[in-house]
């Protein structure tokens, strides 16, 4: 009796467990349906990273959102509009965390975000399963969005760049431009820096160029200096560490110390634009340079001027990174999508997420801030018109794209 009795239980925990599985699978491929009684809110997840060393990258993003939600006056179909403000740490256990959080909300209609590839890897598949689109807004690994990428990522699009275009764009200046052919690498081992990395030194040996030191460090390294020195040793003519705040900050005020690296051209990433970086380099920022798509106004959509003057309005001052267009653009574009499939009656509104999910993908010619929008088949929407931008001041204060820091190349787009 004892022994047919837990074969009688195992077997309703395995029916209880393929339910759910077949729960899951009907909501990636059905979506899920959401009622929103009048009166009610429209539920938006935010993912982004808000503390540490990186917040200025998270912090810019959200109030972008929060620019585009004042913007439509706050509505959406006569709903307030509610965004769940959560922090994913720029990692993935972070972004895991903040996924599962998200996802048991019934009344989550979309996910903006995360800023960080290392966040959103775990997180899409996660919101994926509970039948919830995600529209990434400054995460730009090439994983996300690849032509084998995952079922479990096809409810990902994303309004940034992809770092196959960004890898490919500083390769051709550093070995056209620049002329030069000798290069060292340094990744933090973050789904961004390693992909970014290993794209460049793939073009970089393509015009002819070779990687003569190729290193790897922790995001909470302090201490670059034996790493450092095994560069100089290989004699490179530039360094590409397309790293986040921390490890970019020490790497710039420790490069002045290592013999050999004085004329060595040391080049960074748009993941360490912002006050904070000027903040923990200090006067060493100076001439320090990142590649990233172009940020000034001119270079931006119709539409950015004034969206930036809003920022500075409603927050005080002006963008403290660089990605806050990015997240202007992903809520406007939710939102066209959302006006498009949801379904209104007396006050109330249903939309399901997976009619939701492919309006967002089969967005053509979306006038945003950062420019046109178009989404390919796999997600990708994002502009990139490939810049080069040099520091000129270390007063964390005196953050203004295009004046500090400056753009150094191209002369004019």
């Amino acid at each position: 009796m004892k022994s047919s009795n837990v074969l009688k239980a195992l077997t309703a925990a395995s029916i209880l467990g393929l339910g759910a599985l077949m729960s899951q699978t009907a909501l990636a491929q059905e979506g899920k349906t959401v009622k929103i009684a009048k009166g009610q809110p429209v539920v938006v997840g935010t993912m982004h990273v808000l503390s540490g060393s990186d917040a200025a990258l998270g912090v810019d993003v959200l109030r972008g959102v929060k620019v585009a939600v004042s913007d439509i006056g706050g509505k959406l179909l006569g709903h307030p509009i509610k965004l769940l403000e959560e922090d994913d740490g720029c990692n993935a256990e972070g972004g895991q965390t903040v996924a599962t959080k998200i996802a048991a909300n019934q009344q989550v209609v979309v996910s903006l975000g995360s800023a960080c590839s290392s966040a959103t890897r775990p997180a899409a598949p996660i919101l994926y399963k509970a039948g919830v689109p995600v529209i990434a807004t400054a995460a730009s690994s090439p994983v996300l969005t690849a032509p084998d990428r995952a079922a479990d990522y096809t409810w990902l699009t994303r309004v940034v760049y992809n770092d196959l275009w960004a890898g490919r764009e500083v390769a051709n200046w550093a070995t056209k431009v620049l002329g030069f052919k000798k290069f060292a690498t340094i990744h933090d081992g973050s789904a961004y820096a390693e992909k970014l990395v290993r794209v460049f030194q793939e073009n970089v040996k393509k015009q002819g160029g070779e990687i003569v030191s190729d290193e790897a460090v922790a995001p909470s390294d302090t201490d670059l200096r034996p790493v450092l020195t095994k560069i100089a040793t290989s004699k490179p003519e530039m360094i590409y560490a397309p790293n986040f705040v921390g490890v970019t900050s020490y790497a710039i005020r420790q490069k002045k110390e290592i013999a050999g690296l004085e004329k060595v051209r040391f080049i960074g990433s748009d993941a360490a634009l912002g006050a904070q970086l000027l903040e923990a380099a200090g006067k060493d920022v100076i001439g320090f340079q990142i590649t990233s798509t172009a940020l000034e106004a001119e270079a931006q959509g119709k539409g950015y001027k004034a969206m930036k003057e809003k920022y500075k309005t409603m927050f005080g001052e002006y963008p403290i990174q660089g990605f806050h267009g990015n997240g202007y653009d992903a809520f406007m574009m939710f939102a066209d999508a959302f006006k498009k499939v949801a379904k209104s009656e007396g006050g109330a509104t249903t939309v399901n997420t997976k009619a939701l999910r492919d309006a967002i993908i089969a967005t053509k010619n979306h006038q945003g801030v950062t420019g046109t929008l178009t989404c390919d088949q796999y997600g990708d929407c994002g502009v990139y018109k490939f810049a080069v931008y040099e520091f000129t001041n270390q007063d964390p204060k005196s953050i203004d794209i295009g004046k500090n820091p400056k753009r150094v190349y191209p002369d004019k787009f």
